[in-house]
């Protein structure tokens, strides 16, 4: 292939299986492919084995052919996906690499995000912003710097977010004093720090205290599209980085119940879009005590379950009481004159929907991606020669077919590259995520119809042009069904209800057991999951479970909290009456 100089996206491919068949072989037999090394004994390390009859200028050449090789190889495997069921982490990390959705920066814990997930997350903000300002909600912009003693105003919100700010305390650099390096001039620290944004409810609440005198001025409802910065220890991609982009709701109200209902509004909207765009249906529920939001009175959640078992709380909605009102000074004139503090919520999702996205539907071939949010829902591959009559007349078809889904809002692209073969493009656009696949050629225009390859399932058939604009709209909205279907009976089987803390234990299983450790794998698969249990809400025994076996509250169910436990119903952790229906994971 090389020799008929074809491109590396033909030969990836090729490469990849020739390595998998190579690395098969070589746990088979148990030695490298292509003969057993020599061992040195004094050294006990693996050398070639010399030809003397080999020429001087052809062990050169060898040697420079099997340093090229080696790079291929490299590269090679370098594209290839880390099976789920091998290593779930970074499987994730390898089908963001593959897919070309990110890449590496240069600043530790932060990320790069390409076209492709950035088309991603356009489609997904799009929605979302038209949703929000259907609530009466409006677009505004705050700085990006926050003054540090506004975060010290809300006591339990500095402690919250304190060990993550990023802090500026100097407005200038200088060269150091032997000229070798820039370092920050001593001459121009700030006078108070400035905190680089880590959320926004400070800086907006001193902003609210200046817009709001009366009864008149409420509900304010602000939204803000931004980007904020949290400093980590452990990145990854879309789930936790340091810098990442987000919506952050803010509002005002002239009652509690106001307030609260907003923010459950707020959550059933993230609900609603995780299912609609994203196709994951998550569980809507009500944080513990220990799980707020620093300074809230109250958190509200949705919970997703990824294909491992994870969970993954993918949204938030917070109601903050008149804390934020207090410590700003933001008071009312209520209708009968008489002044009070307003009542406020903050609500907001971030790119980390975009990794719960790719752990619930992706697969071992690479991205998959409902139709919603997929940059390209179709991409169209010209089966043709490159020139002539013939190919000229597919073209025209195309390209009608093209004008068609356009027509009616279908993303779409003719990947028509001449210097690639048909194979290298499906291995591509499949890594991708493209829902559908359509191939095209001069056969299929005879029979006036088309192949479609849907990615999900890998289902092929063939269809009629005549009735294609339609097809495919009922192909995009059943790829939808059937990923949101099959996320919804995985959500359904991987909860499970128990009733005493050592069932749960037992479930959750002990990783340190080596003995069998590929058969705790195995079962740890199947029953690692939402553990769904009676509960009397007690802090202390929350932080006991947690330093036994790592398990978390995620949240305490709202369809199964609208009345307490019947009498009678032990907590299954204390034995004592349970006041929750609470999800553990």
């Amino acid at each position: 292939m090389k020799a008929a100089k074809q491109s590396k996206a033909d030969i990836e491919p090729v490469v990849a299986e020739l390595l998998a068949l190579k690395a098969k072989y070589e746990s088979t037999v148990g030695i490298p492919f292509g003969g057993a090394p020599v061992i040195n004994k004094e050294s006990n390390k693996v050398r070639e084995v010399e030809n003397p009859n080999e020429k001087k200028s052809d062990s050169i050449s060898k040697k420079k052919r099997s340093e090229t090789e080696a790079k291929s190889n490299d590269a090679a495997v370098d594209n290839l996906i880390t099976p789920r069921a091998v290593d779930y982490s970074a499987w994730y990390n390898d089908v963001i690499s593959v897919s070309d959705m990110v890449d590496q920066s240069p600043v530790r814990g932060c990320m790069v995000i390409k076209p492709w997930g950035m088309g991603v997350w356009d489609l997904l903000r799009a929605e979302l912003d038209e949703r929000i300002r259907e609530s009466g909600t409006q677009n505004a912009y705050f700085p990006l710097f926050i003054p540090k003693s506004f975060l010290s105003k809300e006591a339990e919100h500095v402690d919250g977010f304190a060990k993550e700010c990023a802090v500026v305390t100097h407005h200038r650099l200088c060269k150091s004093p032997d000229g070798k390096e820039l370092i920050a001039d001593p001459d121009a620290k700030l006078e108070e720090p400035l905190i680089v944004r880590p959320t926004s409810e400070t800086v907006i609440w001193n902003m609210f205290g200046k817009w709001i005198s009366s009864y008149r001025d409420l509900p304010l409802k602000i939204n803000q599209w931004a980007n904020v910065v949290r400093w980590e220890l452990r990145t990854r991609p879309f789930l936790r980085t340091t810098e990442f982009l987000w919506q952050e709701g803010h509002t005002a109200h002239a009652s509690a119940e106001d307030a609260i209902a907003t923010a459950k509004e707020s959550l059933d909207m993230y609900a609603s879009v995780c299912e609609d765009m994203l196709a994951i249906p998550t569980v809507k529920g009500e944080k513990s005590p220990s799980e707020r939001f620093a300074g809230a009175a109250n958190t509200y959640t949705i919970e997703a379950l990824m294909q491992n078992g994870w969970a993954l709380q993918s949204g938030t909605s917070h109601f903050l009481g008149q804390n934020f009102a207090r410590a700003f000074d933001v008071f009312f004139q209520t209708e009968t004159g008489e002044r009070e503090l307003v009542w406020a919520t903050s609500w907001g999702v971030s790119t980390r929907l975009i990794g719960a996205m790719i752990m619930t539907h992706s697969d071992d071939k690479g991205l998959v991606l409902p139709p919603a949010v997929a940059p390209l829902q179709v991409v169209i591959v010209p089966i043709t020669k490159g020139t002539g009559p013939e190919h000229d007349e597919l073209m025209r078809s195309v390209n009608e077919i093209v004008k068609s889904f356009k027509s009616q809002k279908i993303r779409v692209k003719v990947d028509d590259r001449q210097n690639t073969r048909p194979g290298a493009k499906y291995f591509e656009w499949e890594r991708k995520g493209v829902p559908i696949r359509l191939e095209i050629g001069p056969r299929d225009l005879k029979a006036n119809s088309v192949t479609m390859v849907t990615r999900p399932t890998g289902e092929k058939k063939s269809i009629s042009i005549d009735n294609l604009v339609n097809d495919i709209k009922s192909s995009l909205s059943e790829i939808h069904s059937h990923l949101l279907q099959q996320a919804q009976d995985r959500l359904t089987k991987k909860t499970f209800r128990v009733e005493s803390y050592q069932e749960m234990k037992g479930m959750m299983m002990n990783e340190d057991d080596d003995e069998s450790k590929e058969q705790d794998q195995q079962l740890q698969r199947s029953t690692i999951g939402f553990y769904l249990v009676p509960w009397k809400c007690d802090a202390k025994n929350e932080e006991a479970i947690k330093q036994d076996c790592k398990a978390t509250i995620r949240c305490y169910p709202l369809e199964l909290n609208q009345v307490p436990p019947a009498a009678g119903v032990k907590c299954f952790y204390s034995g004592e009456q349970a006041t929750h229906m609470a999800i553990f994971a």
